[in-house]
């Protein structure tokens, strides 16, 4: 299903819906993982019901009040205004391979199924470029018609990256998604490698993390692509404003969302008028649990723009202990806060 582009009334409500409505569907679960990614073997979620369904609330623990409330803005998107019409409802999304030895990448591939490309995370704190070039080389042999992108979320100086980037290249490497973790770092890098001809792709990603973020990104020259993520940038139709406002081309990753997130990933994907990448949603595949007893995982490599159904007996299986529930609570009190002098 394809149209001119998507439709995004009604436009964003300035109003917030009151903390005690909030606080009253508030469900906080932990979800264990299947492997280690991003540091974490627990990912915990607080979700909040509205009238047009679930929406998340999952920032990482070490995100400020202020950081938190784009976060908030999106789950309160999700649950209250729902999202804007698809203009696709299929999305093509990757694999991600977390920082493995190699010979455990074939048992995590096989849990997306069939996909056309691979994202493989690089630069993990205590790992060295041999081991990062080891993985992406066993992505390829198992997956040798794969696009393959590799993720350092910023781990790199400049120079290491100029020399990984330079080390992976022969893997033939779709994008490289920050390399390095600021925007003039990956400016300089991008030069660098353009001066040296290797066709390396720089994807910004921890840099989009506020409004005014991927707009420097662009203005600058610092990146070829941008990776977007609805929570983030504070719901599905402020990302979508963005991108156009960019102007360079989009993918749409998560934040190692329950399928509750990743619907909102899915609905920004589904907006975009153009999405010329494979797009990081099939996180779920890496979770050993979810709310949903029909998760957002892929098929033949895509997910489907459906609803998410959230199942109570599963809020109960991963729910939090109340100390951690009280936390959560404690933290959307605060940031519902900042949120709301926001929008005043």
């Amino acid at each position: 299903m394809t149209t001119p582009g998507p439709r995004l009334d009604p436009p964003a409500d300035s109003s917030l819906p009151p903390l005690a409505e909030l606080l009253d569907t508030a469900r906080v679960v932990a979800i264990p993982m299947r492997v280690r990614f991003r540091g974490l073997l627990v990912r915990e979620a607080l979700l909040l019901e509205g009238p047009e369904g679930w929406g998340e609330f999952g920032p990482f623990q070490e995100y400020d009040d202020a950081e938190a409330s784009s976060w908030l803005r999106a789950g309160i998107e999700a649950a209250w205004q729902g999202f804007p019409d698809p203009v696709r409802l299929r999305i093509p999304v990757n694999a991600t391979v977390p920082a493995l030895a190699p010979p455990r990448v074939g048992a995590v591939l096989a849990r997306f199924g069939a996909v056309s490309a691979v994202k493989v995370k690089v630069a993990e704190r205590e790992q060295t470029l041999a081991d990062d070039v080891a993985r992406v080389a066993e992505v390829r042999r198992l997956l040798p018609q794969a696009a393959l992108r590799v993720d350092a979320n910023g781990g790199w100086s400049e120079g290491e990256a100029v020399t990984a980037l330079t080390a992976l290249a022969e893997f033939s490497l779709e994008y490289a998604e920050q390399p390095v973790p600021d925007i003039a770092g990956l400016r300089r890098v991008r030069n660098e490698l353009r001066r040296r001809q290797l066709p390396v792709l720089i994807a910004a990603d921890e840099s989009v993390r506020r409004e005014q973020d991927p707009l420097r990104v662009a203005r600058e020259d610092a990146a070829d692509l941008l990776v977007i993520k609805a929570a983030p940038l504070g719901g599905v139709r402020r990302a979508v404003e963005i991108v156009a406002q960019a102007g360079l081309p989009a993918v749409v990753s998560s934040a190692l969302d329950t399928s509750v997130g990743i619907r909102a990933g899915v609905a920004l994907a589904a907006a975009l008028p153009e999405l010329p990448y494979a797009c990081g949603l099939a996180t779920v595949s890496l979770m050993d649990g979810d709310v949903t007893e029909q998760s957002l995982v892929p098929d033949d490599g895509t997910l489907t723009v459906r609803p998410v159904a959230v199942s109570a007996e599963l809020l109960d299986r991963y729910a939090v202990p109340d100390g951690r529930r009280r936390w959560w609570l404690d933290r959307l009190e605060r940031v519902y806060a900042v949120l709301a002098e926001d929008v005043r």
